[in-house]
């Protein structure tokens, strides 16, 4: 179905169920245009990582972690918003470049650096960043990590580079042993085929059990879908911009139950406007481009609400209120990465240093009544048409007020 004609049918359905959470009562709280606020920069590392997640210190009060990382071996912790930065070393990883990160709390995360052979390997922390276990690393010079991600403290995968001919996953069940997902499945490589390491978002995570990841360096840019968490896969083709080793896709978003949303370029030409974003409707089995482009090569992609997207790159970002389909300026603050814990806390990073945050104008705001019946929601705007898109009001993930 049109995305479009599937919005608008929303607008016609009043109430409308919604996912299965909590009944809720939902406000919409912002009228202004989407803003950043730079945190932090000058700082000597190429930020290609972040990741925050709500916990509570020792009194109990809720507070919201943020880590980031890159180059030089940089790994920076907030406990406070981003309003105060502690710099994490690794020993003996002073020049690695970390452009994978997960984190759990203020205590727990993953870090994963890029390089060839010995420069790739996945550390874990679990006192805050006091002392780090390497997990894993491999000495073969076509060893390459791309990105790394996690369904729970323990059940985690990351995805390298083609070895043999064929893409390398990784699996830890018990967080702490990581061993290759067998290949038997998984479709050959094209020759020239890769992943980009440019913002920890070329592999991700989907519905129950869904693992996707994208590719560039090709003829034809890819995205690569196992059902069952890498026991058997499919690929698809997709109209973004490829054909040689600096273009294809940097970034999918996988939102649970809605759209697929990939963005990607040629980073070697940033400017290059055309066929660097493209939607799903069918959990990636056909691709379309976005009918309004970003405007250049875009390294990240993440969703806000499943409506609501936010797209970055060195020549800025901009934010989507069509899951996708056409993409509105937001500002021209360089940014590789991009990590959204719910609609009220969304962080960017990038070169020098740099942590902004975003401030979301279509903030809800919710209120749990209660948990064992189904969420209402009713659809905030009247008339919808393609140049106005509906809002559906949804129930923030993670975060509940």
């Amino acid at each position: 179905m049109n995305l479009m004609k599937f919005v608008a049918t929303l607008c016609r359905v009043k109430p409308l169920l919604l996912l299965c959470a909590g009944l809720v009562s939902c406000r919409s709280i912002g009228a202004t245009e989407p803003s950043w606020t730079v945190l932090t920069s000058g700082i000597d590392t190429n930020l290609r990582a972040v990741s925050a997640e709500l916990t509570h210190d020792s009194a109990g009060r809720e507070i919201t972690t943020i880590w980031a990382s890159g180059s030089n071996g940089v790994i920076l912790r907030s406990l406070d918003e981003g309003k105060t930065w502690k710099r994490l070393h690794i020993r003996g990883a002073e020049d690695l470049d970390f452009r994978g990160l997960k984190a759990f709390d203020d205590k727990t995360a993953y870090a994963m650096s890029s390089g060839e052979g010995e420069k790739s390997r996945i550390y874990k922390t679990t006192d805050g960043g006091a002392t780090w276990e390497l997990q894993y690393t491999d000495k073969r010079k076509a060893f390459f990590l791309d990105a790394i991600v996690c369904d729970s403290e323990t059940q985690c995968f990351a995805l390298a580079d083609p070895i043999d001919g064929k893409f390398l996953l990784l699996e830890t069940r018990d967080g702490k042993l990581w061993t290759p997902l067998a290949a038997d499945h998984l479709p050959a490589a094209l020759p020239g085929e890769g992943a980009f390491a440019a913002s920890n978002s070329s592999l991700a995570l989907g519905d129950d059990h869904e693992l996707y990841f994208a590719t560039g360096g090709a003829a034809k840019p890819r995205v690569f879908y196992s059902p069952n968490w890498g026991q058997t896969w499919s690929v698809a083709e997709t109209p973004i911009a490829g054909g040689n080793a600096s273009s294809g896709i940097f970034s999918i978003e996988p939102k649970e139950g809605g759209p697929i949303v990939a963005v990607g370029g040629d980073y070697r030409n940033p400017a290059q406007a055309a066929s660097v974003a493209a939607y799903s409707l069918d959990r990636g089995k056909t691709w379309q481009l976005a009918a309004s482009q970003p405007g250049g090569y875009r390294s990240a992609v993440a969703s806000v609400d499943g409506v609501l997207f936010i797209t970055v790159g060195p020549k800025g970002a901009n934010v989507s209120f069509d899951a996708g389909v056409h993409w509105k300026f937001s500002t021209p603050l360089n940014f590789n990465a991009i990590c959204v814990l719910d609609i009220f806390n969304t962080w960017a990073v990038g070169p020098n240093g740099t942590v902004a945050r975003f401030h979301n104008p279509k903030q809800y705001e919710i209120r749990n009544r209660d948990s064992r019946k189904p969420v209402v929601a009713t659809v905030e705007s009247g008339d919808c048409t393609a140049d106005k898109p509906c809002t559906v009001a949804r129930q923030a993930a993670g975060r509940v007020r």
